[in-house]
Formats: C-alpha cells, structure tokens, sequence
C-alpha cells in the first residue's frame, strides 16, 4: 500500500513538473553498461537473441535527441546478477532525464521530487535536512569513510597524518612514507570498552581491508590507555585522540593505510558503532547529495579504465583535457594516466547511509563520448557495433542533457 502510494507521488509531482512518461522497449539490443544481460531467443531469427535492458540508459539519451525536454517513466530494469540484500535480478526504478540542464539543475528537481513524496509516503517521519546536505566525493570520503554517509549520527573521521608523522610509530611512518594516510574517529562513551569488544572490531577492520587497528580510549577521570601509549607516550597519545575528538570516556579508533584504503575501513567500523549502540533515531530521514566523483577506475585485469558510474557520464568540462593517456594512445592505457584524475559531472543521492540513486550530466557530443569510449579499451570498430545508435544521434544537435535514476525498491524499503 505504501509502494502504491509512492509511485502515484512520483507521477503526480513529474505530472506537474511538466515531465512526460515514456515508456522505453524491454526487447532490444545488448549494449555493455556494467552487468551481465538476461537474453531472449529470436523465433524468426535463430542464433540471435534480445537483451533485457539494464536500464533504459541510452533510450533516454536518444529521446532528449529528439525533442524531448524531460521524461519519465517507472521502469523495469533486469541484471544477470548475483543476488545481495539490497540486490536482487529485477527491481523497477524511477528513471528521468532532462534537456538544458547541469548538475545542481537535475539535483534541485530530484530533492524537490523526493521531499513531495516523503510527504506524501511518512508525513510522520521527519527529515533531519531541508535542503540536503552537498559532499564532494572526496569531502565525503574524508569526513564520513563513505560516498553514501549516514549523516544521523557524529563521528566524523580526521585526518592525524601531520601528528603521526612526529609520532615515533613506525608504522605510522612507513605508511606515510609510502603515500598513505592516517585517519582516526573519536567514538562517544566507549572509553570503557573491553579488550575483547576492541579485538572484534579490529577483526572487523582486517575483514575491511586494514593491516590492523590502532586504539586509545580515555577514561571518565582523565587517564588514557590503548595499543601505543607506551610507544608514542601519554602526551603524544592525548594530542592524537584530541585531534580525533575525543573526550574523557570516549574511544579513539585509528588506521593507517592507502588513500582510501584508511577512510573506508573507518567508515565501516563508523556505521557498525552506531548500529551496535543505537547511536542515533530511527524515525529520522537523512538524505544527502555527493556529487564529482572520479570519472574512471583502473581495470587491473584488462588493463584499461572503466567508468566509475555508466560510460555515458560527462566529465567536468574542466578536466576534459585530462581523458588522455601519457603515451597519446588512448589503447596503451596505464595506471598513472592524466585520466585517473578526471572527475565526473556525476551525482548520488543516499539515504540513510544507502545509496537511493545516481545519475549525471552526460556527454552530448560523439567526439568526447568517442574519447571516453577509446580510453575504455574499445577502438573505432567496436564503437560502431555497439554504441552506433547513440553515437549517430549526436551528429544531429544533440542538447546538453542529464538525469538520475532511483530505486523504488530500496527507497520504499528504507521509508
């Protein structure tokens, strides 16, 4: 009943907002977006098969081409994928794109959008910010260990590289010295926790992908105890759970290890903290933006970049002439190429510390989607089998366009 109203929310704020629903084939050619396809035999035409779309990705793209100023539909989508807790191989999404739009154009209708149906599904349930809160990638990361924060709760990370390099502790100083970082988070009332509640959050962290996990937890009367206060010393271990934000009766929980590696590891032991000791309100709805995250990923295996989000994803225009490789051969990709640090005109909505959606401005012109596709390993030939469609209609004038899609799914789950 709830799922039924939602989706009559979503239509009747689109039907406003002067979008028009489109509904897009299920029957159609496959097209490489990031998961296995679930095929349908041909009877007229043996040998050959259809694929169930992913998404209507590409033909959403090609109804801006046409004239469309903004489309909606709620679509079923199907991924030959294994199934998760929050995965599963068919699920409906809200799918919407818009013409002569940027990125803050697309994430004011889409906050717009879902605080109609918040309303309209929980009036009871209050939302902790109104607006939503914006996070770079990086910001995110940093603060909270994670691209879909759940902001119901403290314990912000903070970055203790500059303290841990005048430490003495060799371990903090080998990773800095090999281009890691040193991140700790003060926990709030867990000073008193036992050696055994430590050891299985660094079994915890391990399973993350730490090396180990460094520990000092404050008592109610000021002493300090933990895994390097005989190493580095009281006054060295003080000034680190300070710089963490602790208090006396609080834990201060600490990693070192590569750019990212550290942050997440956090992130996870962040949300496990405050789930094992209800450290927030569960009437609360917390949604939140992050948006410029990096335009590619290293492919190990295939030697390549991959999206990080759908290969269709716009770069920010300022970091264009960065979707190169050092050797001016986008084929002979390597892992240092000035693409690695191009960032994405791409943007997730999170809810909860759930990713709800995610969408992006995309590129509009077939020369620089071209570009894209070339540093992703596929050459002329393989661009025209199978990306011809989208890449011809970009010789006819195709508009700046963007959109989002989101999982009704998980958003009524999470409502």
């Amino acid at each position: 009943v709830a799922r039924s109203r939602m989706v009559k929310a979503i239509r009747d704020a689109h039907d406003e907002a002067g979008f028009v629903e489109i509904e897009t084939p299920l029957l159609i050619k496959s097209t490489p977006e990031g998961a296995r396809d679930f095929v349908v035999p041909s009877r007229l035409q043996p040998g050959s098969v259809y694929a169930l779309p992913q998404s209507p990705q590409q033909m959403k793209q090609l109804l801006m081409v046409s004239g469309f100023d903004r489309y909606y539909q709620i679509a079923r989508c199907l991924r030959d994928e294994d199934l998760r807790g929050d995965r599963q191989p068919e699920f409906t999404q809200l799918d919407l794109e818009m013409s002569f739009v940027n990125d803050t154009d697309v994430m004011a209708w889409v906050e717009e959008m879902c605080l109609a149906v918040s309303k309209a599904v929980t009036p009871e349930r209050p939302l902790l910010n109104d607006p939503f809160p914006r996070f770079s990638y990086r910001e995110a990361i940093d603060r909270f260990g994670s691209d879909k924060p759940d902001l119901r709760y403290g314990m912000e990370l903070h970055d203790l590289g500059e303290l841990a390099a005048a430490s003495g502790f060799r371990v903090f100083e080998s990773v800095l010295d090999a281009g890691g970082r040193v991140f700790g988070l003060a926990a709030p009332g867990l000073g008193g926790m036992t050696r055994k509640q430590i050891d299985e959050l660094t079994e915890l962290a391990k399973k993350a992908g730490a090396g180990g996990l460094v520990w000092l937890a404050l008592d109610g009367e000021g002493g300090i105890r933990g895994s390097i206060v005989k190493v580095v010393g009281e006054e060295m271990a003080r000034q680190l759970a300070a710089t963490a934000g602790a208090g006396n009766g609080d834990l201060v929980l600490i990693v070192a290890d590569k750019d990212i590696v550290a942050q997440e590891v956090l992130g996870t032991l962040r949300v496990e903290l405050a789930e094992r000791h209800a450290m927030y309100d569960r009437a609360l709805l917390s949604y939140v933006w992050v948006y410029q995250f990096p335009m590619y990923h290293w492919d190990e295996d295939n030697a390549r970049w991959d999206a990080t989000h759908n290969p269709f994803s716009a770069v920010l225009p300022e970091d264009e002439p960065l979707l190169a490789t050092n050797s001016g051969d986008p084929h002979t990709a390597s892992p240092d190429d000035p693409a690695g640090h191009a960032r994405a005109q791409q943007y997730d909505i999170a809810l909860n510390g759930w990713e709800l959606g995610g969408g992006s401005v995309r590129f509009h012109t077939r020369e620089m989607l071209s570009r894209s596709f070339a540093l992703m390993g596929h050459d002329a030939a393989a661009q025209e089998e199978q990306f011809s469609g989208i890449l011809e209609a970009f010789e006819y004038g195709a508009p700046p366009h963007g959109g989002i899609a989101l999982g009704i799914d998980r958003w009524i789950a999470l409502l």
